[in-house]
Order: structure tokens, then sequence, then C-alpha cells
């Protein structure tokens, strides 16, 4: 269900050890985010810290506590430990088919809104070498993802407001709610480098 990397592991055991026994287990909680990129917390808990709600799962040898919401979510992903120039900690990589609790990309609003994207909004940004895809509907809320060009390029902001958003809502004026859940940092080719509008 969930996998951990060889390092993760090593580092989770390094703590625990130093711990004299104090911690037992790591706690993976959701502690914000959107639906479909949710933020995860890791913490070492011990045994008398374990809520009641979170089920124990063997992993790797170690033991993961999490509720029911955050193991629906953490179904095959991968967890790391990272150390970068200015941080270092667990980062939590879900599996790309992971579903958001109570989204679908099936059903009439989400083909009316793929119909928008192919006929209307990426022929227009694929001269730029962009494209956005629909990867999740929650209710009346859409979740839309940049890529190519229009991943972490500075005018991606106001493409999303005055282009994709008004043209989405003149034609599926059900949908309340626009979510950009683009990874805009990670981008490699933006169209246009410059401050953030």
């Amino acid at each position: 269900m969930i996998t951990l990397t060889d390092r993760a592991v090593e580092v989770v055991h390094r703590y625990m050890n130093d711990s004299e026994g104090e911690f037992t287990a790591l706690r993976v909680g959701i502690s914000g985010g959107t639906p479909l990129s949710p933020d995860f917390e890791l913490t070492l808990v011990g045994p008398e810290e374990i809520r009641e709600g979170e089920q124990e799962l063997d992993v790797d040898g170690l033991t993961i506590v999490a509720e029911d919401d955050a193991i629906r979510r953490l179904d095959g992903a991968t967890v790391d430990f990272v150390e970068r120039v200015n941080e270092s900690g667990f980062e939590v990589t879900l599996a790309p088919s992971a579903p958001a609790p109570g989204s679908t990309v099936d059903g009439p609003l989400a083909e009316r809104v793929r119909e928008v994207l192919d006929t209307q909004i990426n022929p227009s940004i694929a001269s730029h070498g962009g494209e956005i895809s629909l990867v999740d509907v929650k209710d009346t809320e859409i979740y839309l993802e940049m890529s190519g060009g229009c991943q972490g390029c500075a005018m991606s902001r106001m493409t999303l407001r005055q282009g994709v958003e008004r043209m989405v809502r003149q034609a599926v004026p059900e949908v309340t709610m626009i979510h950009d859940i683009t990874d805009h940092s990670s981008g490699e080719n933006p169209f246009f480098e410059g401050p953030q509008v």
C-alpha cells in the first residue's frame, strides 16, 4: 500500500533508536492542501499517543499509524527522506492514480470541461508549448494541471484567471471553483520567465 525508501527507513530507525523507546511508530496525517494535493505531516509517536480511530500498518518492519482518510490517499504512495540546500525532511509522493475522496473525472461535467479544454483552450496555448488537463472533479469544483510551456510560466496565473476560467465558466456555468494544482516550481521550460503575476 505504501512504500518507504531505504533512506526513509534508515532515518526513522535512527530517530527511534535515539529516543530510547519513547517513539515506536510513525504517524502519517493530512494537515491541509487540496483533495488532489494534500499536505502530509509525519511525526514519531509513542504507544500511548496512538489515537482511537487510527489504524496500525506494518511497512518494512516499521509501524505506521494513520486515519482512514490518510490511508486511502496513501495507497501506492512513496515516502522518502530528502535533503536539499535549505531543507530536509520526509516527502510523500502520491501514486498518479490515487483518487481524491468523493471525486471523479467522469460524468457530464467533466466531459463538458474537457471539450472546452480540447477545442478552445489547448489549441490556443499550444503555440506556447503548453497544455492544460482536467485531473479531477469534486462536486462542482474542478482541478486543472498545466504542463509544457505553461508549467512555471510567470504568466500562468493570468492565463488561468483571465482566459481559462472565463472560457470554462462561460461554457460550463455549473463550475463554481477552478483550482490550479500545477507544481510550477518544477517547470523545466516555461514559455515566459519573470516575476510571478
